[in-house]
């Protein structure tokens, strides 16, 4: 039977709350300030139109073969921890026991266990559709790249636009691979549900510090905003 308690309620409450303003924030801006995967769109863009300048693009096949490969190890782990939470669910008697041993006071019930693990299982689930995604939109856009005319094409205007509609195709793939990343860097947060709601907040708030920093307050975002 589930039991969730108000503590868990308030939990799961928190945790889906600040997974999605951090989407919001990171779509949208904090302030005046884009996040780092918005600049990365305007330089897939950029990509896009000096590959249209270039006769030889050896190099950005192999930027999209690498891309593409990254998505497809992604949705290749996404599918072994749903094999790992489907073996949680068939190991659940043995769970509460080890749950009844540890000397930290859990109580663990049958019904909580599989709630807390279907709950995994739906969160890698929703990671690998959007890797997959991604890997199929990467291989598009590959060929989009395939189809953009080179420097020799008399049509400027059309090989703009061929390299405009391959730079929207990578950026929608990025769009989607960054929703699989931010869907596992949330599933570690999400993993603290597993000791207690307390800890499933106090997991959740340290997941969201971390990737805000990245998104806005890195290295990496400095690089892409420094004019000198």
């Amino acid at each position: 039977m589930i039991d969730l308690s108000i503590a868990d309620s308030v939990g799961l409450a928190f945790f889906f709350g600040v997974w999605v303003f951090f989407r919001f924030v990171n779509e949208r801006g904090l302030g005046k300030a884009t996040s780092l995967s918005v600049l990365m769109d305007e330089q897939r863009l950029g990509w896009m139109r000096a590959m249209s300048q270039r006769d030889t693009r050896i190099a950005d096949a192999g930027i999209m073969s690498s891309l593409q490969n990254g998505a497809a190890f992604f949705a290749s782990t996404s599918l072994i921890v749903l094999g790992g939470a489907a073996a949680s669910l068939r190991a659940t008697d043995d769970v509460i026991k080890v749950f009844a041993d540890l000397p930290f006071g859990l109580t663990v019930t049958r019904g909580n266990w599989e709630l807390k693990v279907l709950g995994l299982a739906f969160i890698f689930g929703y990671s690998f559709f959007k890797f997959a995604w991604a890997y199929r939109l990467f291989i598009y856009a590959a060929i989009l790249v395939g189809a953009t005319p080179g420097p020799e094409f008399p049509d400027a205007v059309a090989r703009e636009k061929a390299a405009h509609r391959a730079g929207l195709m990578t950026i929608d793939a990025g769009v989607h691979f960054a929703k699989g990343l931010r869907t596992i860097y949330f599933a570690f947060a999400y993993i603290g549900w597993f000791v207690s709601p307390y800890v499933l907040m106090a997991t959740t708030a340290l997941i969201f510090l971390i990737v805000m920093r990245r998104e806005f307050f890195s290295a990496a975002r400095a690089a892409l905003t420094h004019d000198s």
